[in-house]
C-alpha cells in the first residue's frame, strides 16, 4: 500500500532510479495487511464490499478476498477484480518493480496534496503506469494507468494513518475513468 512517510529524505534532483528504489523500501517484504475493498457509485451508496488479506512474505504476495459472510471469493489476477476498479497491481503496487522507468518530462514537478512531485512513467509490456513519487520524502502519493497515453484508471492515498511506528494511506481510492463509480481500498490493521 501507499506509505506516505519515508525514513530519509530524498534530495529535490534525485535520479528517478532513486525515486523508484525510494517508494520499494516503504513497501515491507514480511507484512500483513487486512482491510476491506468497497465499490461505491457516484452517489457514494456501496455497491459490493469484500474483505482482503494481504500477506506479503520475502517479495511473493498472496491475496485473499472474502465475501460478506466471509466466505472466501476466487478471482482473476488479470483485470478488474470482481467488477470493482481494483487490480492486483493496485493492491501489490507490483509496477514499482517494473525495470523500464523514467521521468515524465511533461508533468515535471506537480504537486499531489500540496506536496512538490516528481513523475515517473514506469513500463513493462504493453502495460504504462504514471507514479507521483514526494520528492521530499519519495513516497508515492499517486498512480494512474496509461492506455495509448491516456489515463484510464487513477489510484490516490485519503488518509494517513500511524501503524506502529509505519505512516500508511489507511483509506485509497481507485477509479476507473469515466465509470460512473469508484473503490475505497481501507486498511484496517497492519502486523
Amino acid at each position: 500500500m501507499i506509505a506516505l512517510l519515508a525514513s530519509f529524505m530524498i534530495t529535490t534532483n534525485a535520479p528517478a532510479a532513486e525515486l523508484v528504489q525510494s517508494c520499494r523500501t516503504m513497501i515491507p517484504a514480511n507484512v500483513q495487511l487486512d482491510g476491506r475493498i468497497i465499490l461505491r457509485n457516484r452517489k457514494g451508496f456501496s455497491q459490493a464490499e469484500y474483505r482482503y488479506t494481504l500477506v506479503r512474505n520475502g517479495g511473493v504476495t498472496d491475496l485473499t478476498l472474502r465475501d460478506e459472510a466471509g466466505k472466501p471469493v476466487e478471482f482473476e489476477r488479470e483485470g478488474r477484480i470482481l467488477g470493482t476498479d481494483v487490480t492486483w497491481s493496485d493492491i501489490t503496487l507490483d509496477y514499482l518493480w517494473w525495470d523500464d522507468f523514467a521521468f515524465d518530462e511533461e508533468l515535471e514537478s506537480e504537486s499531489v496534496h500540496g506536496q512538490k512531485c516528481a513523475v515517473v512513467v514506469m513500463k513493462r509490456g504493453d502495460r504504462t503506469v504514471r507514479v507521483w513519487v514526494d520528492r521530499k520524502t519519495g513516497a508515492l502519493m499517486q498512480a494512474e494507468e496509461l492506455s495509448a497515453g491516456r489515463p484510464v484508471r487513477r489510484l490516490w492515498g485519503t488518509r494517513i494513518k500511524k501503524f506502529g511506528d509505519r505512516w500508511m494511506a489507511n483509506v485509497m481510492e481507485v477509479e476507473t475513468l469515466g465509470s460512473g463509480h469508484r473503490t475505497k481500498i481501507t486498511v484496517e490493521e497492519l502486523k
